[in-house]
């Protein structure tokens, strides 16, 4: 059995405003054994594509090594957007050494409801992946039950919207505030096949026979990123 800690701590700043949620990156960034591509950091696996999503949007020219100034870019980028990585998972065990969030078990989650807490200006949570079994908004929705609270549905297309009202006390203050979250296309490979299902990647297939699913996911993901 593979015990699959999470290799980094949550990123985030006090003007942080959104939050990108996930589960855990692949076991070689546990185990320290990097592809020449992969960079030592948040959704650093060359092959996941979220920084070669966020690399096409804002035009980065980003470096995809090992080197400490890969890491020093993709940090630059979040603090200037105020854009934090916490993902959910903190470790999970695995029969299997792959990155399936499928092959998960025993699995223990991150309080990303404390981090809300911690800083007030988050307001907004993107899952880079939606509901299905051991998914990031899957978990989510598990972690806000310890809390009493629930999502609320506003927007039933991909990406699907809810939002949910984070409720506390602070310093004998009670404090509210509506927090949104967004469920994205996974980077996965394995989200191509549900991606070829929807009518608009069909539809814009059709008007352009070269159009694929990494430009599917450029489209969804510039709104919010």
């Amino acid at each position: 059995m593979f015990k699959h800690k999470h290799p980094y701590k949550p990123f985030i700043q006090k003007d942080t405003t959104k939050l990108i949620v996930g589960t855990l990156p692949p076991p070689r960034f546990s185990t320290g054994e990097l592809l020449e591509k992969d960079v030592d950091f948040c959704y650093g696996s060359y092959y996941n594509s979220l920084w070669l999503f966020i690399d096409k949007i804002h035009d980065l020219g980003l470096r995809y090594d090992n080197s400490n100034e890969a890491i020093e870019e993709r940090k630059a980028f979040l603090i200037k957007n105020k854009i934090g990585v916490c993902d959910i998972v903190d470790s999970a065990e695995r029969d299997k050494i792959d990155a399936s969030d499928l092959g998960m078990q025993n699995i223990k989650l991150r309080d990303v409801v404390g981090y809300l807490k911690k800083f007030p200006n988050i307001d907004t949570l993107l899952f880079t992946g939606g509901n299905s079994k051991n998914g990031p908004e899957y978990f989510f929705r598990r972690h806000l039950k310890t809390y009493n609270f629930k999502l609320e549905l506003v927007h039933k297309e991909v990406p699907r919207i809810h939002k949910f009202t984070l409720c506390h006390t602070e310093h004998s203050r009670s404090i509210s505030r509506t927090i949104k979250t967004v469920s994205l296309t996974s980077g996965s490979g394995a989200a191509n096949i549900s991606i070829s299902r929807m009518p608009l990647y069909k539809q814009l297939k059709a008007k352009n026979p070269n159009f694929n699913t990494f430009d599917f996911r450029v489209i969804q993901y510039r709104e919010f990123l």
